[in-house]
């Protein structure tokens, strides 16, 4: 059984409906009155749609389905899209630490402040997260740039003190990635 279910809000007509055709969906269920209305917040996940006549505010995975009758396969087609763009945002958003690196909006995000970074920012702070080990200069040039270690280049060095200098102006932190005489790394 699919561990998804859609949870239907003050729209008893399309509760009916997906009930009867529930097997066939593979999805579970739920009905929610308003008089519940305090449970949403407890199915805010990728596993969860909420699907309500009006926007609920401060939940996420809603979808407002405001128009009937409406074509069944029209029907399942926009919960499965709701689902895959679910999926697609949870899958972009790593934790590192106390901030949030959103790969899709190439943005690294602590509370309400925001940095936008570029892609080779992206794929070393991803190199250096996935290591858990302070990384060698000349394995961030193989790895991250696809330089060979025989050339002689400060771009590692130069797109560090770089990115180490954009994160110290937005977020006041000199300690996101760290530099020993053993290499970079993020703790």
């Amino acid at each position: 059984m699919n561990n998804k279910c859609i949870i239907i809000y003050e729209h008893d007509d399309l509760y009916q409906i997906l009930i009867e055709i529930s097997d066939i969906l593979d999805l579970q269920i739920k009905k929610i009155s308003k008089n519940e209305s305090n449970k949403l917040k407890l199915y805010v996940s990728k596993e969860f749609l909420i699907i309500t006549k009006k926007k609920i505010p401060n939940i996420n995975n809603q979808f407002v389905f405001e128009k009937f009758p409406i074509q069944i396969v029209k029907l399942i087609e926009k919960i499965n899209i709701c689902f895959l763009k679910q999926n697609f945002n949870e899958q972009s958003e790593i934790y590192i630490g106390k901030y949030i690196l959103n790969i899709n909006a190439r943005l690294l995000i602590l509370e309400t402040q925001s940095l936008k970074l570029t892609e080779k920012e992206i794929q070393t702070i991803i190199y250096l997260f996935n290591n858990k080990r302070p990384v060698r200069i000349d394995e961030l040039q193989l790895k991250v740039w696809e330089y060979q270690s025989s050339l002689e280049t400060h771009t590692v060095e130069t797109h560090i003190y770089r990115l180490r200098k954009k994160i110290l102006k937005i977020f006041q932190d000199n300690n996101f990635i760290i530099s020993s005489n053993k290499g970079y790394e993020i703790k």
